[in-house]
């Protein structure tokens, strides 16, 4: 059975940090593209960064790039998103998603 239970959601000031974990069951991590999503209150989901099966390249949506890292630990089966220099405009429920699985989401928000 697949399931990817999200984490590490909360409130955070402007410019602070989160750390975003899930935990994934029912495949083998490496084996598939893995990734992260997020919806924001009246907006659709938009996809913030992924990592390829093949060769482990990365990809971040522009709006994230240089602030967000995706990794992974297949030891674990547990991948992660770290996100700093976190902005108003990155709340949302963020969602983990993998093999056409999704997870239930964790709420980030960002505000003084």
């Amino acid at each position: 059975q697949l399931q990817l239970v999200e984490s590490g959601g909360g409130v955070v000031q402007p410019g602070g940090s989160l750390r975003l974990s899930c935990a994934v069951s029912g495949f083998t991590l490496e084996d598939y593209a893995i990734g992260w999503f997020r919806q924001a209150p009246g907006k659709e989901r938009e996809g913030v960064s992924c990592i390829s099966s093949s060769d482990g390249s990365t990809y971040y949506a522009d709006s994230v790039k240089g602030r967000f890292t995706i990794s992974r630990d297949n030891a674990k089966s547990t991948m992660y998103l770290q996100m700093n220099s976190l902005k108003p405009d990155d709340t949302a429920v963020y969602y983990c998603t993998g093999r056409n699985a999704w997870g239930q989401g964790t709420q980030v928000t960002v505000s003084s």
